[in-house]
């Protein structure tokens, strides 16, 4: 029963899922923003999120816990190899006939202790802010690996979608060559055409289907990285819904290394509070109870039970040794931390220059891509017209379909090239 339940929330889940992401499970539609959402909840990491919260959140319950009364218990036997002995020590001063017991070599004591924090000097304090602060940055280093998951669904999903595109012209190059194919088979029939010139769009109809096979195998392969990826069940036939170009975007402010470097900060600065709090003065209320022999009435040497209760001050000193030296490695610290974040700056603006390069060269290629088409379909259509009057050659008019599907072919690359790499430099910049 409780196995069923489970599925049944499982499956719910996962509806749920699929709904608000847009696919549709008969179709198999998948957009690039479904991938992002089902990538990032299918990374192991994860799972890190819940486990980090529950950790800092133990620990800080258990730093609070410093401020409730803290108990001990504490025994001892011993022997000691030599007391006071009043007597000698009142040099025979006693009446005659009164003798004061001598103090047992063996002694015993079982004491308990309860100590209630009056002043700690904000050591829990700090412990907690510690724990917070430690929290903080592991989580944000589980933002930074997740997110590094963008980049991976960015490769994929275009890599699909250019195989998509070659797939398509591919087609449209076979269309061509199957029209020329069944033209010369029936001048054949005619005694207008030779057995050569058939066979060699046939061979080039071989040809084209090779490419085909290459490419559902290549989809294929990608495919099932991208179902793993995604943890979602994907079939080969699985339409990735092309994505709208995306504002391109400069600012990094949204990188979440930028967060981990100043929650790297904000450690060393709890850490240093943290030093003060080790020279400063502590003051405890206690009660003690204990049982043994001697009691506190040491004269009597009886077994016996007793108390006290007081208030006791500690102020170590012993941490001032090291202060400056502890503070300037926590400077030095940050100084490594402010040196990592403009690294990362530097090799951010590089990447974002690069790319914006290559993005300029993508609009650029497109644009000599459509002429180079229009001339390129000019020209098949004369020779397709060429070919039926017997003035070019067979291996002619292939030269120039494969020209005009190469051309078309560089504009399909050069369009999802595009727009891979403006995806590209939105995750550069974080957005």
């Amino acid at each position: 029963m409780n196995n069923f339940i489970w599925n049944l929330r499982r499956k719910t889940i996962l509806l749920v899922v699929l709904v608000s992401t847009g696919i549709c499970v008969n179709a198999q539609q998948l957009s690039i923003d479904s991938c992002y959402v089902l990538a990032t909840k299918n990374f192991p990491a994860i799972k890190k999120y819940a486990l980090l919260e529950r950790s800092a959140q133990y620990g800080i319950e258990n730093a609070a816990r410093g401020y409730l009364p803290q108990a001990n218990i504490s025994g001892q036997a011993t022997y000691q190899s030599q007391t006071i002995d009043l007597s000698k020590a009142m040099g025979g001063a006693l009446p005659p006939g009164i003798s004061i017991p001598e103090i047992s070599r063996d002694q015993y004591k079982v004491q308990a202790e309860v100590t209630q924090a009056v002043y700690d000097g904000g050591v829990i304090h700090n412990r907690k802010k510690m724990l917070d602060a430690a929290d903080k940055l592991q989580q944000q280093q589980v933002e930074v690996t997740v997110y590094a998951v963008k980049d991976r669904v960015n490769q994929l999903f275009f890599s699909i979608l250019l195989m998509d595109e070659q797939y398509k012209q591919n087609n449209l190059r076979r269309a061509d060559l199957q029209n020329a194919a069944e033209k010369t088979e029936a001048a054949l029939a005619n005694g207008t055409a030779f057995r050569s010139s058939l066979n060699e769009l046939r061979a080039e109809l071989v040809n084209v289907d090779m490419v085909s096979t290459e490419l559902k195998a290549n989809r294929y392969a990608y495919v099932q990285m991208l179902s793993v990826l995604t943890g979602m069940p994907l079939r080969n036939e699985v339409e990735l819904v092309m994505p709208l170009a995306p504002v391109e975007i400069f600012d990094i402010t949204g990188r979440p290394e930028l967060k981990l470097y100043d929650y790297q900060k904000q450690l060393y600065d709890v850490e240093e509070s943290n030093l003060r709090s080790d020279y400063t003065p502590r003051l405890n209320a206690f009660i003690q109870g204990a049982y043994g022999r001697p009691t506190l009435n040491f004269v009597e040497n009886k077994f016996g039970a007793w108390y006290m209760g007081g208030l006791r001050l500690q102020w170590n000193f012993g941490s001032l040794y090291g202060l400056k030296n502890n503070k300037r490695i926590l400077e030095i610290n940050r100084q490594l931390a402010d040196v990592d974040r403009e690294t990362f700056l530097f090799n951010t603006e590089v990447s974002i220059r690069q790319q914006k390069a290559v993005i300029d060269k993508y609009k650029e290629l497109i644009s000599q891509d459509y002429k180079l088409i229009e001339l390129r379909n000019a020209v098949k259509i004369s020779s397709r017209a060429q070919l039926d009057n017997g003035v070019i050659t067979t291996r002619d008019f292939i030269a120039q379909v494969n020209a005009e599907s190469l051309a078309r072919q560089s504009l399909a690359l050069h369009s999802i090239q595009l727009l891979q790499a403006q995806y590209n430099l939105n995750y550069i910049s974080g957005n």
